[in-house]
Formats: C-alpha cells, sequence, structure tokens
C-alpha cells in the first residue's frame, strides 16, 4: 500500500470507533427505538475491523472467511432490515432479499474462476442493496418532510452507503481487471477508503443531527 493508503486505512478503524462511540453516547434517546439496533451493528462492525486489523497478533484466525462468511453478510443483511423491513415497512420484502443474498453466498464459489468477478455474492449483495437505495431516494424526495430531510437519518445512511458501496462496485466487481493498472488501483483504492471514512462520519451524523422515530 501506498503511505496515503495506510494513512487513510488507519483511519478508518478509528473513524469506525468514533461512530460507535456516538450511538453510545445517543443511545439513551434511542434505546426504546429501533435505531438501538443501528447502534449495536456499528460497535460490531467497529470491533470486526480491529479484530481483523490486530488480531492476528493475539488469535489463530483465517480472516479471509472471517469477513466474506460474516463481516460481510451481516453489514448486507443488517442493510436490507433498515431498509425494507423498517424503513419501506415491508419485512417480507427483508426476507425474501436476504434468502437470495445467502443463497449467493452459499453458491458464489461457482463462480469464483471467473476473473470478471471477484467475489459474486459481494456483487449480488450490492446490486440488492443499490435497488434498494434508489427506493430510498425516490421515497425521500416525494416525502411531504422533504424540507426537513436534514434531521431524516436515512438521508446520512442512504448517503453513506451511496458513496461507500455503490460508490466502489465497480471496483470489486471488476477487481481483477483494474489490478492490472496500477494507477487507477491507488486511485480507486484511495477512494475506497476515503467513502468509508466519509460514510461512518454520515452514520455519525444521523445520531447527532438525525430525529429517530420509533
Amino acid at each position: 500500500m501506498t503511505e496515503l493508503e495506510t494513512i487513510l486505512q488507519d483511519s478508518m478503524i478509528w473513524v469506525e470507533g468514533i461512530a460507535a462511540l456516538v450511538s453510545i453516547l445517543y443511545y439513551s434517546r434511542i434505546k426504546n427505538q429501533y435505531w438501538k439496533y443501528f447502534s449495536y451493528y456499528l460497535i460490531l462492525m467497529f470491533l470486526c475491523e480491529v479484530i481483523g486489523k490486530w488480531g492476528e497478533n493475539f488469535i489463530d484466525y483465517n480472516k479471509q472467511n472471517f469477513f466474506n462468511y460474516f463481516v460481510i453478510p451481516v453489514e448486507f443483511i443488517f442493510f436490507y432490515w433498515i431498509y425494507a423491513a423498517k424503513s419501506f415497512g415491508k419485512p417480507k420484502l427483508f426476507y425474501a432479499i436476504s434468502a437470495l443474498y445467502l443463497v449467493s453466498l452459499i453458491f458464489g464459489d461457482i463462480f469464483s474462476t471467473k476473473k470478471i468477478i471477484m467475489s459474486f455474492s459481494y456483487t449480488f449483495g450490492c446490486l440488492i442493496l443499490m435497488g434498494l437505495v434508489i427506493m430510498e431516494y425516490y421515497k425521500q424526495i416525494n416525502s411531504s418532510n422533504i424540507l426537513n430531510f436534514n434531521r431524516n437519518p436515512m438521508f446520512y445512511i442512504n448517503l453513506g452507503v451511496t458513496l461507500f458501496y455503490i460508490g466502489t462496485l465497480p471496483f470489486w466487481t471488476f477487481f481483477a481487471y483494474i489490478i492490472v493498472y496500477r494507477e487507477i488501483y491507488h486511485i480507486y483504492f484511495s477512494y475506497f477508503l476515503l467513502s468509508g471514512i466519509v460514510m461512518y462520519l454520515l452514520f455519525s451524523i444521523s445520531f447527532i443531527w438525525g430525529r429517530q422515530n420509533s
């Protein structure tokens, strides 16, 4: 990694910690609402990143499998829940898309030999998330409360997810091709890290400026 990438990667971990800390500080305001699970999620993700960064110094584990079969699935399924079950009020949609994603995770190895796809399940999961993001933008634009968008925590969450997950989808989907062109790779990888930092800052803002409703 370049020096910039190292700085951004280390910064991203601590920004995740800041987001988790902010959610704890505002927990009393959301403890009786479903948003408390967003706090649990942020704390869990920070702990997972800490394990990914320093865990090998203390325990023997497969980092790749840890992220591919636990961390990333938790990320996707949690956001499916926030969008489909809570924001849209469609729990059946949540169960359906979660099942489809889990099927892609189980059978994704079939596609691992195709260089054009780095991770079939990740790409598929992001495409589902992209559909939910578009639906959320449509919902917010057509909301009667659009002028108070800055008080809607989903505005910040949706923007963060757009920048990070959707913005870096081509990078991971076509990773095998992009990595050959080192200059493009380093630019896009730096964007991946920077967008992650911005996303977790937006998650923090969703607690500070947003008005969570049960």
